[in-house]
């Protein structure tokens, strides 16, 4: 095991255990542009602070994103949100939702669609409007540490957000006190542990600099339950629209340039915009063939979480204190 250099180990905490010590860390990757190191005491990984005073988020998607997502199949994007309520409804079938990092709305109009008292926040500015203006949505562009903790939810939501706070702890602690007694928590997040992310190690397209916390089935049921929440479910999910803006267009990229690269060099270079436009252009077809290429996504997507097959995993906790 690598011993941290000084600079990496400045201010490092894991939010899994606690673990602050920086003799009980270890270097796992080194990439270009930054580090994922290990925790000895729970084996967490994530990018230590040093390299994360840089990032950004309340500008996370442009006007470009925006009119991407703007020419995009709302109703798709629907269909591909109500697999997440089919895993929530196992749990909890109705009540008040607080989607938590709310992006460009639809899992919200979703649940809106099926009968739940929806809510958002959202700090990109951008997803935001689009939230407000296009799909009139209840969401606010405001600090979630800033949220008024009379505010209770039967269920909260986090789509890939817990992965990009670099205080997971303290962000968890903050949804226990918005959570009702009883109420569920719901996330999904990048699995550190999946099939994908051991076969591609420090290759792993999930690992980036934006993604500061990687967690596994241990270490997310850790975190939970240090912030108040029992695991009750925890699902592998292979998110098929992320597979072709990810995976098969990075593919498509390689093999027609004119240069010799790598998938990860081709993706390097693909913007969100791009990679909208893109899942724009394979999902606008007949609505036939899109009903059908529903039905096939989610035998797919059915299949793929029941061999545990996935670069993601859904969790559902419950508040027990």
């Amino acid at each position: 095991m690598t011993v941290l250099p000084a600079f990496m180990a400045e201010d490092i905490h894991c939010c899994a255990c606690g673990n602050n010590d920086n003799n009980k860390f270890h270097l796992k990757y080194q990439k270009e542009k930054f580090a994922v190191v290990t925790c000895d005491i729970c084996s967490l990984h994530f990018i230590p602070p040093y390299y994360r005073k840089q990032i950004e988020y309340t500008q996370y998607k442009n006007a470009d994103v925006t009119a991407a997502v703007r020419a995009g199949n709302n109703w798709i994007k629907i269909q591909r949100h109500k697999l997440r309520f089919k895993f929530i409804q196992k749990f909890i079938k109705s009540g008040n939702l607080f989607d938590l990092g709310a992006g460009w709305g639809h899992f919200m109009l979703a649940g809106k669609e099926l009968g739940y008292d929806v809510y958002g926040v959202e700090i990109s500015e951008q997803p935001y409007l689009y939230c407000v203006n296009d799909l009139k949505l209840p969401v606010d562009h405001i600090d979630f540490f800033e949220m008024d903790e009379s505010k209770k939810f039967d269920i909260i939501t986090m789509w890939d957000v817990l992965e990009h706070i670099d205080k997971a702890d303290e962000f968890l602690a903050k949804c226990n006190k918005l959570t009702k007694p009883g109420g569920y928590l719901v996330l999904q997040v990048p699995q550190i542990d999946s099939y994908f992310a051991k076969r591609h190690k420090d290759n792993w397209k999930m690992m980036g600099l934006d993604h500061v916390n990687y967690f596994g089935k241990e270490t997310i049921t850790r975190i939970l339950a240090n912030s108040g929440y029992e695991v009750v479910k925890i699902k592998s999910s292979f998110e098929i629209k992320l597979f072709i803006m990810y995976t098969l267009l990075p593919l498509i990229k390689k093999f027609k340039s004119k240069k010799k690269q790598t998938r990860a060099q081709a993706n390097s270079g693909i913007n969100a915009a791009e990679r909208q436009q893109y899942f724009n252009k394979f999902t606008s077809k007949p609505m036939w063939q899109l009903k059908l290429f529903v039905f096939i996504h989610n035998i797919i997507y059915n299949s793929l979480s029941a061999l545990n097959i996935g670069e993601e995993m859904m969790v559902a906790a419950r508040k027990i204190k």
